[in-house]
Formats: C-alpha cells, structure tokens, sequence
C-alpha cells in the first residue's frame, strides 16, 4: 500500500517537474519591461534576461544607475527613466515603450520598484507612509494601466513583486500595507486579464540583501528620526527600552537576509518564460517555512508567535505591576 502511494506522488512530483520546465519559444523576439532597476532584484533581471537574448527595456530611477546597467549588458538593453510617482513621468515611459515594441506588443511587464526604507510602529509615522504607499502601490498600479494595452496585445505577463510581509504583517508602517494592497490587485487583475490571455504572477520574497536591506544604518537612522519627533505622551507610553529593543530587532531581522538574490530573478524569469507560469512564487526559506506557513495559522496563535519575543511597551509593564500590588 505505502509503496503504491510513494509511486502515485512519485509521479506527480515528475509530471508537476516537467510541466513547469517547459519553456516558450522565440524569447529572444520578446519586450520586457522592469521598474527598479538601479539596483537588487530588478538590475539582476535585466542582466539575467538580456544574456538570455530577451529585449529588456529597463527602467531606471537615476541616470546614474541607467548608465552602470549600460555598461554591464548587451547593446539590446535599453534603459529608461522613470519615477514611478511621478504621472507625468509615468505617461513619457508608457510612451517610449509603445513605440519602441510596436506591433508586438509588450511581452512582460516586471513591477519591481519598491521602497521600504521607514519600517516602525504604525504610530510612529504619518507622511512616512504615504511615501511608500505612492511608489509601492500607487505608483505601481499606475504603471500597470499605462501599459495594460501593450502587454493584451501580446497576450503576455505581468509580474508584480510583494513580499511574504503582504501575507503576513510582521512589521507596522506602509511597506506590509502597500504589499498587502499590491496583492489585492495582482489577484482581481489575474482573473479579469484571463480571457484575454494574459497571466499574472506574484513574487512573495523573505528578506534578501537588496540593497535597502543593506542600509541598516539608514533604517537606524529612520527609526532615531522618528522617536525623536514623536510627541512626549507617544514616548512615555512605550519607553526608550522599547525604542532601543525595536531597533535591535530590526538590526537581527535585516541581518538575517540572504545574499541569494537569484533566487528571486530565477522566479521572476520563470513567471516569464514558462509556458505554465506559477501564480505565486515565495523565494527564501523564511517565506516558505515560516511567514507563508504562519499567514494560514489561526491569529491567536501567528500573534503569539509573532509577539512573544516582541519588546513590551513601558505603560503595559508599569499597568502589570500596578495590577500584582
């Protein structure tokens, strides 16, 4: 009996294997458009596909960063700038993609600019989240229906990334609500683009050393701007020891990341190039085996395990021991 099982998921292991290994013909014919690509995730996608043969059209912040993703890839490549907060700018970037694809349509849009540089309690910040909101949902939706026409034309793909936090709040501030907000529209577009042929898929990371991650001490930095500004009631309520053992938090979790950033473009390329492209990707092990796996626990216990070892504000302590007297 349990070696007639093994054979049945032995062979459902090989059918999912080879379905998900096949791969589309003709690549080197088709447009990809990537936002985010100074630097992380979306400069390693654009090297990665451009030495593949794909047209990457990427799109950059600051020239600066067009001009070094320049001098590492193949004349195919061709960068564009674009804030993605910017309407105007936007429109312009739409603009040059539609006539530099044509009739072909554009094949794959990459939505992978994001910001995430105030990560802190929710009552901490005001127009903090705001900023991040604007380029990570925002601005990503407005890129998106810019070039929605381009992309039913060629019966393409549409790549956004998230993040396990747009699963899981793990952290207060505007990057899990923009992440939980992208995922929203990434489902309802999926469904309403299916009968025109075009799929889309979510990248769901754990943390990985982009290099927002690496700039630990500008995330330091941020938290110290923040406390510093914050009201004398906000302070006395949660203490200095809470402050200081939020940023040591933040030091561990960061710290953590994982140097692998293929991992994540090797998701990306295969929701492109795949002829059965996944719906949801979750790179990183702390995606797989802990954020994702937690999103599905009942809350009582994800907020236990997410709270136990959380720093304790000074009036809930000052409350506890007033209560044992």
């Amino acid at each position: 009996m349990w070696i007639l099982l093994l054979g049945v998921f032995g062979l459902i292991f090989l059918y999912r294997w080879y379905r998900q290994s096949l791969t589309l013909e003709n690549l080197t014919d088709k447009y990809v458009f990537i936002t985010g690509c100074d630097t992380g995730f979306g400069n390693l996608l654009a090297k990665q596909l451009d030495k593949h043969g794909m047209k990457v059209l990427a799109a950059c912040l600051t020239d600066r960063g067009a001009e070094n993703l320049k001098k590492e890839t193949s004349s195919r490549l061709q960068t564009i700038i674009l804030d993605v907060t910017d309407s105007k700018s936007v429109s312009s970037a739409a603009e040059m993609v539609a006539a530099t694809v044509g009739h072909k349509g554009l094949w794959g849009l990459v939505n992978n600019a994001g910001y995430a540089l105030v990560l802190a309690p929710n009552e901490w910040q005001k127009k903090d989240l705001l900023r991040v909101l604007n380029v990570n949902l925002i601005g990503m939706v407005d890129v998106t229906l810019h070039l929605l026409p381009l992309v039913r034309k060629a019966q393409g793909r549409i790549v956004n990334v998230t993040s396990a936090f747009g699963r899981l709040s793990a952290i207060g501030g505007g990057y899990p609500m923009s992440k939980y907000a992208v995922e929203a529209f990434s489902d309802s577009l999926r469904r309403e683009l299916r009968e025109f042929g075009v799929k889309v898929s979510i990248i769901e990371p754990g943390a990985f050393q982009t290099e927002i991650v690496r700039s630990v001490d500008v995330h330091i930095n941020n938290l110290k701007r923040l406390w510093e500004n914050l009201p004398k009631e906000i302070k006395d309520s949660y203490g200095k020891k809470y402050y200081e053992q939020f940023g040591n938090g933040l030091k561990t979790l960061l710290g953590a990341a994982s140097p692998k950033l293929y991992e994540v473009t090797n998701c990306m390329e295969h929701a492109l190039t795949a002829v059965h492209p996944w719906t949801r990707y979750s790179p990183g092990w702390d995606a797989k085996l802990y954020y994702i796996p937690l999103s599905y626990l009942p809350a009582v216990l994800s907020d236990y395990l997410l709270c136990r070892s959380a720093p304790k504000p000074a009036t809930m302590k000052d409350q506890a021991k007033h209560n044992q007297m």
